[in-house]
């Protein structure tokens, strides 16, 4: 009940939501009340943020600074396993399998894939449980992508019971214990990722993917027009600050290193 209730209020936390419901508070002063300055400096308000939050180059600064924590993965000390942390997916076994891993997954799993091809002789370790309604887990059809792309079954583990990134620590602590591995997942994930892995006595090798916040040269246009998809880097940023805000007022605040 905690655990789909703070996924519920986070959600309404994030800026679209947030901000339709300001401006939907704009609209009811405006409509409803003699409070008209008050609703039309409101609704001003969400609209400019709105808008500002939709461009490229406020929306990647603001995740560019999370995605820049850990350089990429280039090899070092043999790794024993490769742990890729679960995320967005659907499952159709009717489609390509590639195509169930949505959002950030597929940049994690084809990342994690690299890591253990350079290491050979390790094992993939995916994680994630089943989203309710859905009889196959994130785990498992992560698992089932890698198979797919040639990862023998043997070499993989699939750990389908954590339903967050702190059950996901416990479960991999439980199952490897301190055994050298790379942690991979979203570059603005992993900041707070390895703070909760941290903080269960591990030492994983920071693994960054999915790398979203645009450095190389753009047209004009795609800087100057706001676009769904700058916000959604918004969205990121922000989710990734309130999570390390919760990580703040539950104590777990183990400082990140980086290790490559």
């Amino acid at each position: 009940m905690f655990f789909t209730l703070k996924k519920f209020v986070g959600g309404l936390l994030m800026p679209l939501p947030l901000l339709l419901i300001i401006m939907a508070i704009a609209l009811s002063l405006l409509w409803f009340s003699r409070r008209q300055k008050m609703g039309k400096v409101i609704f001003l308000v969400g609209w400019l943020l709105l808008g500002l939050l939709s461009l490229q180059p406020v929306a990647d600064s603001l995740l560019r600074p999370l995605e820049n924590t850990y350089p990429t993965y280039h090899g070092g000390t043999q790794l024993n396993y490769v742990v890729v942390l679960g995320g967005g997916y659907t499952y159709n076994p009717q489609w390509a399998p590639s195509s169930n891993l949505i959002n950030n997954s597929l940049p994690r799993v084809t990342e994690g894939i690299r890591i253990y091809l350079m290491n050979p002789g390790s094992k993939l370790i995916f994680t994630g449980a089943a989203v309710p309604g859905n009889p196959v887990s994130s785990a498992a059809t992560a698992a089932k992508v890698a198979e797919s792309l040639g990862v023998p079954a043997t070499d993989i583990i699939t750990l389908d019971q954590p339903r967050d990134t702190h059950q996901e620590a416990q479960q991999v602590a439980q199952r490897i214990g301190h055994q050298n591995f790379a942690l991979v997942t979203s570059a603005n994930h992993l900041p707070r990722a390895m703070v909760f892995f941290q903080e269960q006595g591990l030492a994983p090798v920071p693994a960054p993917a999915n790398q979203l916040a645009i450095d190389s040269p753009l047209n004009i246009w795609e800087k100057a027009v706001p676009q769904s998809l700058y916000l959604a880097h918004s969205e990121r940023a922000w989710y990734e600050t309130l999570g390390r805000i919760w990580q703040y007022f539950t104590g777990k605040t183990a400082p990140a290193q980086s290790a490559n």
